[in-house]
C-alpha cells in the first residue's frame, strides 16, 4: 500500500480554472484527505471494482453541483474488501459494497484502490451477489430497483397494462427495463438512439419509442391513457409528456435530470386520474433499505443477463467512458476493474 492509483480530478489555472481529469499515483499521506472530517468509525477499504454514472462524468469533468473542491476522486460505488475498522463493526477481510451518500462527491470515492469511509455508509455483500455483480447493478441499477420497488408498493401489476421507461439505454434505464421485463411486465422502451432497438428488444422490451415521438406530449394537458405506470430517467420534458399518458391511478417515478431539472404540467392528470408522481432517491435513504435492497438483487430480483449488457473497463477506458456517458452517448452498465490497467 506504499503507492496506489486512483482517478484523480484537479483543478488547473490556465488563462482560467478548468478541471481535469488522469490516473496518478498516490500513497498513505492521501488518507487522511480523503476521510477528513469523518469522525471515529471510519473504514479503510481496499476497492477492487467501481462502476461508471452520470454522476461520476459530472464529478469527473469539474461539475461543482456535485463536487465543490479539488483535487478529487470521484466514483459513487465502490465494492471491496475492509482493510481496518475503528468503530468494530466490520472484521479485516470482509466483503462490503458502498453506494450512495457522499461517496465519490464530496468523499472522495471508488475511483481509487482505498478508500475511508464513516462504517453507516458500509453494506455488507451478500454471498449469492459477487463483486462485480454488485457494481453491475451500481447506484444506476440500485436507482432501477428502488424505482421498481415504488411502483410495485403503488400497487401497479404486470397484468394492468403497460409500463413506460424513459432513458432506457442508459444506466437506470437499461436495469429497468430488464427488471421489469423479468418481473412479467410489458414494458415500451423509450430512446433516441435509433441504433438500439434490436438492443433493447433483447433486453425485454417490448416496444420501442422513440424519444421524438414522445416529447410533443408534453404539450398536451390530458391525452388518450397509453401506460399504467412509467419510470423517467431523465427529468424535464420526460416527466411532462409521460403524464398525460397515464391510466387512472397510474403511478411514473422519477429520479433523474439529465433532460432537465424543471418540468411544466398541467394539474389535470393529478386530479382527474388520480396519478401519482414518485421521486427516487438512492443517495440518503437509510442503510437499512439499502441492505435489504442489496439483499433483494442478490435473489429474488437476480438479473443473471445483467452481464451481457455491462462493459468491464479497466483503468486506461475510464476517461474515454466517462466522455461518452457525459455527452450522454453511453449505452447500458459499465463495470470498472481497478486492477485492470
Amino acid at each position: 500500500m506504499t503507492q496506489w492509483h486512483a482517478y484523480r480530478a484537479i483543478e488547473t489555472q490556465d488563462e482560467k480554472p478548468v478541471v481535469k481529469s488522469s490516473w496518478q499515483l498516490v500513497d498513505e499521506s492521501c488518507l487522511p484527505a480523503l476521510g477528513k472530517g469523518k469522525g471515529e468509525g471510519e473504514v479503510l477499504i481496499k476497492v477492487q471494482y467501481s462502476s461508471v454514472n452520470y454522476k461520476d462524468a459530472l464529478s469527473a469533468s469539474g461539475n461543482r453541483g456535485v463536487t465543490r473542491s479539488f483535487p478529487h476522486t470521484p466514483g459513487i460505488d465502490a465494492a471491496g474488501t475492509v482493510v481496518s475498522d475503528a468503530s468494530g463493526l466490520f472484521n479485516e477481510g470482509d466483503e462490503v459494497v458502498i453506494f450512495g451518500y457522499d461517496l465519490g462527491m464530496n468523499t472522495c470515492g471508488g475511483y481509487g484502490e482505498y478508500i475511508l469511509v464513516p462504517a453507516a455508509w458500509v453494506l455488507i455483500k451478500p454471498e449469492e451477489l459477487s463483486f462485480e455483480d454488485s457494481m453491475r447493478w451500481g447506484t444506476a441499477g440500485f436507482t432501477a430497483a428502488l424505482s421498481v420497488e415504488k411502483l410495485l408498493k403503488a400497487d401497479i401489476k404486470p397484468d394492468a397494462g403497460k409500463v413506460i421507461v424513459t432513458g432506457a439505454t442508459g444506466g437506470v434505464g437499461s436495469v429497468a427495463v430488464a427488471l421489469l421485463a423479468k418481473l412479467g411486465f410489458e414494458v415500451v422502451a423509450v430512446t433516441g438512439k435509433a441504433s438500439a432497438k434490436d438492443w433493447l428488444i433483447n433486453l425485454g422490451a417490448a416496444e420501442v419509442l422513440d424519444r421524438a415521438d414522445l416529447l410533443p406530449m408534453a404539450q398536451k394537458p390530458m391525452t388518450r391513457p397509453l401506460y399504467q405506470a412509467g419510470i423517467d430517467t431523465c427529468g424535464g420534458d420526460m416527466i411532462a409528456a409521460v403524464l398525460p399518458q397515464l391510466n387512472y391511478g397510474g403511478a411514473l417515478t422519477t429520479c433523474g435530470m439529465v433532460a432537465g431539472a424543471e418540468f411544466s404540467a398541467s394539474v389535470f392528470p393529478f386530479i382527474l386520474r388520480g396519478v401519482d408522481l414518485l421521486g427516487v432517491d438512492s443517495v440518503e435513504i437509510p442503510q437499512t433499505h439499502k441492505q435489504l435492497l442489496v439483499k433483494k438483487v442478490a435473489n429474488e430480483w437476480q438479473l443473471p443477463a445483467l452481464a451481457e449488457f455491462t462493459r468491464t473497463i479497466g483503468r486506461s477506458e475510464l476517461p474515454a467512458v466517462l466522455a461518452d456517458v457525459l455527452a450522454g452517448q453511453g449505452q447500458g452498465r459499465y463495470l470498472l476493474d481497478l486492477a485492470k490497467a
